[in-house]
């Protein structure tokens, strides 16, 4: 096959391990540029070079970027741009994100062990204030 021959959407997902559902999806928000039109049946054509594309879509997606940040980079792509700068930052603010998740879990996991160290499994009612579970409740 060279490499100026229209895919059909089936072979994309083939190639791809993708699915046609999702490759439809990836069209319509936009992501894949690399659209050709249609066949005379209706389906979908796309350059060979949208298997880079998809590549990077998985890529990006697998380390945490969404469809919209993915969107961006691919727009200053389409500009004519080496989107690496791009790329860097949405790292950096991916990274500073998970950070901050750890930390929030970090005392989280910190809350949790300290409820479950003093567990009583049939806790004194505190006074005439009804509760659920007086373990949970200060």
């Amino acid at each position: 096959m060279s490499t100026t021959t229209p895919l059909k959407i089936g072979e994309v997902a083939q190639q791809s391990a993708l699915p046609v559902k999702t490759i439809r999806y990836y069209a319509d928000l936009g992501l894949l540029s690399a659209v050709m039109g249609r066949s005379p049946a209706g389906y979908r054509l796309f350059s060979p070079a949208v298997l880079n594309r998809l590549a990077f879509i998985k890529r990006a997606q697998s380390l945490g970027l969404s469809l919209q940040e993915i969107g961006k980079i691919l727009g200053v792509h389409d500009g004519g741009h080496l989107p690496c700068g791009v790329v860097k930052q949405q790292l950096h603010d991916k990274l500073a994100e998970i950070n901050t998740q750890i930390d929030e879990l970090v005392t989280l996991r910190g809350e949790l062990q300290g409820i479950l160290s003093g567990w009583q499994d049939f806790p004194a009612q505190n006074g005439s204030k009804p509760t659920i579970c007086p373990n949970l409740q200060p």
